[in-house]
């Protein structure tokens, strides 16, 4: 009998092994290469449907790229506090991918002209975080500084070094604060035209269903997508309504979803550049 059951044993124990691994693109087609991808990104918000958002990223086997930074949220510490610590990690085991989002979402007001050591200056106003509101003259050293403290945060919560990537609250950038990022390690991400889901507009005029048909319409493979994990001034909440039906139609369209590791735009500078060290 416990030859018999032996094998039933190894059996259950690899099934249980299979489903802990982390969902990838190539597994679910064989290996084949992904013909028509796009690349799902999250920025941080009030976190109150991240649960939801996650139920159904893992539902439907979809990997995507979180830009985080400590945003103000309606339970807990902080987006990037210790109350959703736990969630980060959950993602991590998941497979996701994480960069910056600065870590106060300190939003680029403009540039200033250079300091007497001729480094770039820039207008900045955090909306979250101790200055929240308050604009502030910051060098490229500092704004540098800024960015990594959200991927230190990330590194210490998830265990997973976060790509050496991000993204400026609002995209508001300039050339010269792309520049100061770059040279410090720092590539930004955009999104395309058709990838803003608009899960920031006004419900009243923005329906859930008209974003989710332009969506269906407008996205085409090779798209950078950009939502969030919770919009406070929209009242008709846009996840998970229209994440899972646009997750399935893409799907039933022939996309296939994506981390940034593997976009063509940034599969080099991450491979030059890996993991950021502590605190650069």
């Amino acid at each position: 009998m416990r030859r018999c059951a032996e094998p039933r044993r190894r059996a259950a124990a690899l099934a249980l092994l299979l489903a802990a691994m982390p969902w990838t693109a190539g597994a679910a087609t064989g290996g084949a290469a992904c013909a028509k991808p796009v690349y799902l990104t999250f920025d941080t918000g009030h976190m109150e449907v991240a649960p939801l958002i996650a139920d159904v990223l893992r539902r439907h086997q979809v990997r995507v790229t979180f830009f985080a930074a400590n945003e103000r949220t309606k339970v807990g510490d902080g987006s990037l506090g210790e109350h959703w610590a736990p969630w980060w990690r959950d993602r991590a085991a998941e497979g996701h991918a994480f960069a910056s989002h600065t870590f106060d979402h300190a939003y680029w007001r403009g540039d200033l002209p250079a300091g007497p050591d001729g480094a770039p200056r820039f207008r900045i106003r955090p909306s979250a975080g101790p200055q929240e509101g308050r604009e502030s003259a910051m060098d490229a050293a500092a704004y540098c500084a800024e960015i990594a403290r959200s991927a230190d945060r990330l590194r210490q919560v998830t265990g997973v070094a976060p790509l050496p990537l991000f993204r400026a609250p609002g995209g508001k950038t300039s050339p010269a604060l792309l520049a100061a990022a770059r040279g410090c390690g720092y590539a930004h991400v955009g999104w395309a035209p058709a990838g803003f889901l608009g899960d920031e507009l006004p419900s009243e005029k923005f329906s859930n269903p008209a974003l989710l048909q332009k969506a269906l319409r407008d996205i085409r493979p090779g798209d950078i997508l950009l939502a969030h994990l919770g919009i406070w001034s929209r009242k008709d909440a846009w996840a998970p309504a229209v994440l899972e039906p646009l997750v399935t139609g893409l799907q039933a369209k022939g996309f296939c979803f994506e981390t940034l590791r593997a976009h063509p735009d940034y599969r080099d500078w991450i491979a030059r550049h890996g993991a950021r060290p502590a605190g650069r």
